[in-house]
């Protein structure tokens, strides 16, 4: 290649991480011409080459001594073209969540293990959820009503696609259920492929040995990245629960026969036993590279043969009911055997022995933490409510496509009708009770911002004049993160008490869901979910081809994923199982010789990875390692939600291990100190010995115009950056 490329790893190397929104690798080196170096195109590190030769500036690489490396990761989260489809595995990644959430105080050891099987069992069912709505849809309200004789799809203005079926088998609900039941299993399938293929991507990636504390913070264990077998495990007893539903729908209309009862009681088991696998000790157990898993070949043996039998199970009922099945029920819907109501119970039992668990365990927990603990479990109501707001999407745009959604107890022919249960319509009456929650909380926030504007405008006059009030706006805003567990808090509340309102009005026949103002609302909620779904379809189609669009939207999955999938197998993919061990190893050869030094620089989430990182080191390697952060969120947000991994232990982990340095402003909504926030209008003796506070924006001279806000962005170009970078580089390494 001609021009200049530094390939040598001698000396310093700067090696720079970006954060959400995928920051291009040429922005990040502040070069137009970024080479790759090692990786691929979906991870790789990159360093700056010069095409007219070796260049003399201040800055440039020099072979043997100095050099700008970046890593980049986003094609893990945003370089897919169907990136924006992973939104409908939104509650999947609040499963995932909420298990690194919980807390863990010293001697809680039996509850929280009690709380994390609840947990599992959760995730689970949030899997029935989203499949019983698919098959909900494709099974009952096309394969069973829409198709019958005389019903919607019989008429010469259905879709040709479906109606074929009515004129064929109008009469033989059992052939159209066996047809209509290869829509939901199509979904399982797409999720099984995709589950497996970043499985073997990500998950499979091997830690290099020799950086993990066994007894250290939970941070710096290596199994926390090794989750190959585990995510294996479970994928297997989702998948078989997902087909057990499947399968279930099919059969149970025909339980009067002898056929159809055998086939119903044999996808129950299926069920059943997927519910046994899933709480089952150690089906989710993590170890360490090279350790042994007491009774994890067992249980993945048992796994597997249980995804087998849902399989088979499955394919017999489907070919049993593509034959005819005889003893079909006579109703207007999809007759069943109370599976969907077990499930519903079922989760109300799990979320408020979940709310009792993990109430338990933050009054032993005494240590600092958002929402006074409760944030895991939030973190599950919140996946229960997107998944049923999805479910209730695809429903009522099923109906509404094919013929009219009704309630069970409308009167009248039944004509172009597709009934939806009761609880279905009441659940759409919730939406625009939390619809008013968001403006209830929309009207705090904008309140909170304008006081706290007029507490900061007179401090900050004598540095911006004429201009406080309108910086002290802007610092405000970025304030606002800081009260996120007061927005969860109030949206849960609100969510909750409509909930209870909406189940007593159900219970006791108080209202109906299809007049007045319960019906009111119950038509605007089927209407809004319905357009939720497909805003998301239409944003996913838009992404394929609109790379802006699929980083941004990616920023979502940066924030999401950066836990590995310790109870939800079918969540999008974590991709630190891949980052971590890659940006290990090349730590590793980059500090070979006795004088290397890398300096690892995180920008956002890029200095959570880069903390992961650094406890994950050989200690030979640590400490020829320094870090620099910036932007940083592992204080403001990932030490409040999640305090048994970032809290004091695991920050303090750091800390201990190599120099660091932290730059902070308070334009910044997401970024924040790491140890304790600076006071810019206190005395200097208060400044931390990690934490350096950056002004934004730039105090003006007199009669200067107020430069522009940089916000979260553009850290590397900050001065504080270049002599943050200096002192680090002339920094004695940590004994630790």
């Amino acid at each position: 290649m001609d021009g200049f490329l530094d390939t040598s790893t001698g000396g310093l190397t700067e090696l720079r991480v970006h954060g959400v929104s995928g920051t291009p690798p040429g922005e990040m080196l502040a070069h137009p011409h970024p080479r790759l170096v090692a990786g691929d195109g979906t991870t790789g590190f990159y360093r700056r080459w010069w095409p007219a030769g070796r260049p003399e500036t201040e800055d440039a690489d020099v072979p043997g001594e100095r050099r700008r490396e970046t890593y980049a990761w986003a094609g893990l989260t945003s370089g897919g073209r169907t990136i924006a489809l992973w939104l409908l595995l939104l509650p999947f990644a609040l499963a995932n969540l909420a298990y690194f959430m919980l807390p863990r105080p010293e001697g809680g050891r039996r509850l929280r293990r009690a709380v994390e099987a609840a947990q599992r069992l959760f995730a689970l069912l949030l899997t029935g959820t989203l499949v019983a709505a698919v098959t909900r849809a494709g099974v009952d309200l096309i394969g069973w009503q829409c198709t019958a004789e005389g019903r919607a799809c019989s008429y010469e203005t259905a879709p040709g696609w479906v109606r074929w079926m009515s004129e064929l088998w109008g009469a033989d609900p059992s052939r159209r259920l066996a047809a209509t039941a290869l829509v939901p299993l199509t979904v399982v399938g797409v999720l099984w492929l995709i589950g497996r293929r970043t499985w073997r991507r990500d998950e499979r990636t091997a830690m290099p040995p020799g950086g993990s504390w066994p007894r250290g913070p939970l941070l710096a264990r290596a199994r926390l990245w090794h989750g190959g077998e585990p995510v294996r495990r479970l994928r297997a007893v989702h998948v078989a629960f997902a087909l057990g539903w499947i399968g279930l729908a099919v059969a149970a209309p025909f339980t009067r026969s002898g056929p159809g009862l055998a086939l119903t009681a044999a996808n129950a088991a299926v069920l059943v036993a997927a519910v046994l696998a899933v709480v089952a000790p150690g089906v989710a157990r993590r170890v360490d590279p090279g350790a042994d898993d007491p009774g994890g070949a067992l249980l993945g043996r048992i796994c597997v043969v249980l995804e087998a039998a849902g399989a088979v199970v499955l394919a017999v009922t489907l070919v049993s009911a593509a034959a005819g099945l005889p003893g079909a029920a006579s109703s207007r819907q999809l007759p069943g055997v109370g599976a969907g109501t077990v499930q519903f119970g079922l989760t109300l039992v799990l979320a408020a022995a979940t709310l009792a668990g993990t109430w338990a365990l933050a009054r032993r927990d005494r240590g600092p933490r958002a929402m006074g603990g409760l944030a895991s479990w939030v973190a599950l109501l919140a996946a229960a409510a997107v998944a049923n707001a999805l479910g209730l999407g695809v429903m009522f745009w099923t109906a509404s496509f094919f013929g009219v959604p009704a309630s069970p107890g409308a009167g009248g022919p039944v004509g172009r009708r597709l009934f939806l249960d009761e609880p279905v319509w009441w659940t759409a009456a919730l939406v625009p009770v939390l619809a008013a929650g968001f403006a209830v909380v929309a009207l705090v926030l904008r309140n909170a911002r304008r006081t706290g504007a007029a507490r900061l405008a007179p401090r900050l006059e004598p540095y911006y004049g004429r201009d406080s009030d309108e910086v002290a706006g802007q610092w405000a805003l970025a304030g606002l993160t800081d009260r996120a567990g007061l927005v969860l808090g109030l949206l849960t509340g609100i969510g909750l008490a409509g909930f209870a309102a909406v189940a007593v009005c159900y219970r006791f026949e108080l209202l109906s869901p299809v007049d007045g103002l319960a019906g009111l609302f119950a038509a605007i909620g089927s209407w809004a979910t319905a357009a939720f779904l497909a805003g998301l379809v239409l944003l996913g189609r838009r992404a394929y081809s609109d790379p802006g669009l699929r980083r941004t939207v990616g920023i979502l999955w940066d924030v999401a994923t950066f836990w590995p999938r310790a109870t939800h197998p079918l969540a999008p993919p974590c991709y630190t199982e891949r980052v971590v061990p890659e940006l290990v190893a090349r730590v590793g050869r980059l500090t070979r010789g006795e004088g290397d030094v890398v300096l690892l620089s995180g920008h956002s989430q890029g200095s959570v990875i880069a903390a992961a990182v650094v406890l994950q080191l050989d200690p030979a390697v640590r400490g020829r390692v320094r870090l620099l952060t910036h932007g940083s969120p592992l204080r403001r947000l990932y030490a409040a939600f999640f305090p048994a991994y970032f809290g004091p232990a695991g920050l303090g982990a750091v800390r201990e291990a190599m120099p660091w340095f932290n730059l902070y402003r308070l334009s910044d909504p997401i970024g924040g100190p790491v140890v304790a926030r600076v006071d810019p209008f206190g005395p200097r003796e208060t400044i931390s010995t990690v934490d350096l506070f950056c002004w934004d924006p730039v105090p003006p001279g007199p009669g200067d115009p107020l430069p522009r806000t940089l916000w979260h962005a553009d850290y590397w170009f900050d001065p504080p950056y270049a002599e943050a970078v200096r002192r680090l580089t002339a920094a004695s390494p940590r004994a630790g």
